[in-house]
């Protein structure tokens, strides 16, 4: 690891303070419920009222919107996301009250907490200060990140618990390699001597990653694709360990003697966590779905589990049958956007508008044309664009090259987004890649570090580094200027038409 320590702190903490403070300006801005969060910042203010999410009467929003909060109906309201995430958007709201702030100041915590675990653990798998903060710069600077941070959504929570998950697992590599290490100089052995090697059941990283993971599914039900990959993932780098320090043909032992452990440490520690969280529901008695077991004493699963299990499993399938059932699947949505196209920013996402502003009114002085005032959800097309070769050079680097580190990034935008191409039939959205940037900068910084090489013994090796630095600090340079330019359709600042139009690029981006 890297010897700064304390400037790597220093530089983190540095970066994650400029990433919250630029998306702190004018955070309350539009003050009213925009796009989803007419679901989410609603549902936790009811979590935090009544303990679990009730409906809401139909002019709720307006009510918001003119500074009054309305009364809440009796009656329990389905939901069909998990309640971590509305949990942390109501303490938003306990601090600064049922406002556009207050629902939205924990995105905005999350948001720059996402950078700090993506800086530490590039640093960790770079082994380079400069290039974990090279990758937290590029987020703190992409507009997709920049707007999730800054509307009452679950997936930015989703984001920071699947990192924070993957940070653990890649500290958990680095803490049982150094136990296999210790174990050999106990032994005073250069290596194991195709032996198995010490058994080691407690790893507290992986029980730490099982928390995070378990937030993760408690935000939302996708990052179990995720946890899937990188459990994998954990298990080769196992695999591999052992291999490395000796163990030959025995190594293979690890996937039983393990993976067992790994599984009860990570999964069954994050299925756990996944149904604590659902505590309110359980200690309440008006949720939905609550009775079903009072109201069903003749079914299996009450007989087997009780009322309560009985009405929580009912729930559970009842969520999972709006997730893939035949309402969802016919729905349609004018910004549906195919995965296929995330990576390249193929369709954006609308969160608000304010069109035809007429000249003279709210500010605008624009001669022969109106004005508007947009939040769009859309990445930083630099980044995003430069990452998909970024992600290509990581593939052919872990595959072809053997490189560990290449293989996070990797697994971690395909774990993130292909799941996503089984679902097609129903609306999905860009702002849903916000779990697959923080990999696709950290595969960018990866290789712009590649570029700007190891520090340098001779002159020849000097000019290198230089010209690789040169390089490096333009692209990120141009990622902070392109992400200047849609500054002003990420932040609903008022634009004459045209100047709009200029920044939508494509067709698919209105």
């Amino acid at each position: 690891m890297p010897t700064d320590r304390l400037i790597g702190w220093l530089a983190t903490l540095v970066i994650t303070a400029i990433a919250f403070v630029i998306r702190l300006v004018h955070l309350g801005r539009p003050g009213y419920i925009v796009f989803d969060e007419t679901y989410y910042a609603k549902d936790a203010w009811s979590l935090l009222k009544h303990g679990y999410e009730r409906n809401w009467p139909d002019n709720a929003n307006t009510v918001l919107a003119s500074g009054r909060t309305p009364t809440l109906q009796d009656s329990a309201e389905f939901i069909v996301h998990p309640p971590v995430g509305k949990w942390l958007i109501a303490g938003g709201e306990q601090l600064f009250g049922m406002n556009s702030f207050g629902w939205r100041f924990s995105s905005l915590v999350f948001g720059s907490l996402l950078i700090l675990i993506t800086i530490r653990l590039v640093r960790r798998v770079s082994r380079s200060t400069m290039i974990g903060c090279i990758a937290g710069l590029l987020l703190t600077v992409d507009g997709l990140s920049f707007v999730m941070s800054r509307i009452a959504l679950l997936d930015i929570f989703l984001a920071f618990f699947i990192v924070a998950g993957v940070a653990c697992l890649a500290a958990d590599r680095d803490w049982f390699r150094g136990r296999l290490a210790d174990h050999l100089v106990r032994i005073g052995k250069p290596d194991l001597g195709q032996d198995y090697g010490p058994l080691v059941l407690f790893r507290p990283w992986r029980l730490l990653a099982g928390l995070m993971f378990g937030l993760a599914v408690g935000t939302k039900w996708n990052a179990m694709y995720v946890i899937a990959a990188f459990c994998l993932l954990a298990l080769a780098w196992d695999v591999g360990a052992r291999r490395l320090a000796g163990a030959g043909r025995r190594s293979a032992r690890a996937i039983i003697s393990d993976g067992v452990p790994a599984f009860v440490s990570v999964v069954v520690v994050a299925a756990i966590v996944y149904v604590a969280s659902w505590t309110n529901w359980f200690v309440t008695a008006g949720g939905y779905d609550r009775q079903w077991g009072a109201e069903n004493p003749e079914a299996r699963t009450t007989r087997t589990f009780g009322e309560a299990i009985a009405s929580f499993l009912h729930y559970q399938r009842d969520i999972y049958n709006f997730h893939t059932g035949d309402y969802i699947n016919h729905q349609t949505h004018t910004y549906n956007a195919n995965p296929a196209g995330w990576l390249v920013i193929a369709r954006t996402i609308g969160i608000d508008a304010v069109n035809d502003i007429k000249p003279g009114t709210d500010g605008c002085h624009a001669t022969g044309e109106n004005c508007l005032r947009v939040i769009s959800g859309i990445g930083t097309p630099v980044l995003w664009w430069g990452a998909v070769i970024a992600l290509v050079v990581a593939l052919i680097l872990w595959v072809g090259g053997r490189d560990w580190r290449f293989g996070i990034p990797i697994v971690g935008v395909l774990s993130a987004w292909l799941p996503w191409f089984q679902y097609t039939d129903r609306p999905q959205f860009f702002f849903y890649a916000i779990t697959i940037i923080p990999f696709s900068a950290m595969a960018v910084a990866l290789c712009l570090g590649l570029l700007i090489g190891p520090k340098p013994q001779t002159p020849q090796q000097q000019r290198r580094r230089m010209i690789g630095g040169v390089v490096a600090g333009a692209f990120v340079a141009l990622v902070a200027v392109n992400f200047a330019y849609i500054y002003p359709v990420l932040t609903d600042q008022l634009l004459p038409y045209s100047k709009w139009l200029a920044r939508m690029w494509f067709r698919g981006w209105i």
